[in-house]
């Protein structure tokens, strides 16, 4: 229960930030990143069960998802304004609304792609483990692994997710905060 206060508390308090980046972007998508401003996706979250993911959209809309899990991304459909949110990570603050729905916490496994995670359940052992908590925006994965598009990398990821599960504190959490806001700052990764 003190988890999900820090949750609902923490989301609520993002929720200006996410009116003004969007109030922004609505401005400037027209003609850096036209299209819808939000993008929607199914995600596997905890118990395996999907949710519908919401983000910034960062690239230009296709029909369906083509990509499969061993891919690596398609980086010529990221548009200029698209690559800006994604550098800065203004991209996930959206997803504080699924923190507020109860989809997601605010630290936790990142969900991956429903369809992509499917294929993890069979091919990586464990993967199933890291669904026993609520997926986050932020967690130990992404600030010491980063972003991974394979199967392989995607072992070491779960890894690091069950380390965080094992070991899960309130210490720990605020350290990902801090190395999570760290990333941001820096502009570290992509």
């Amino acid at each position: 229960m003190i988890r999900r206060g820090a949750d609902i508390l923490g989301a609520a308090l993002l929720l200006p930030v996410v009116g003004v980046v969007a109030l922004v972007l609505l401005a400037l998508n027209p003609g850096w990143n036209a299209g819808p401003l939000f993008f929607r996706q199914p995600r596997m979250g905890r118990g395996c069960l999907p949710f519908m993911a919401l983000k910034f959209r960062t690239m230009r809309p296709v029909e369906a998802v083509t990509r499969a899990a061993d891919d690596p991304l398609e980086e010529d459909r990221i548009t200029p304004l698209g690559r800006v949110l994604r550098r800065m990570r203004l991209d996930e603050l959206p997803q504080v609304l699924n923190v507020l729905r109860g989809d997601m916490s605010l630290i936790g496994p990142r969900p991956d792609f429903y369809d992509h995670a499917v294929t993890y359940l069979a091919a990586i052992p464990r993967y199933r483990q890291r669904h026993m908590i609520r997926p986050g925006i932020s967690g130990l994965a992404q600030t010491e692994v980063g972003y991974v598009s394979s199967i392989r990398e995607t072992r070491r990821k779960v890894s690091a997710d069950l380390y965080y599960i094992q070991h899960a504190s309130l210490r720990m959490d605020a350290w990902i905060v801090w190395r999570t806001l760290k990333v941001v700052f820096t502009r570290a990764g992509s």
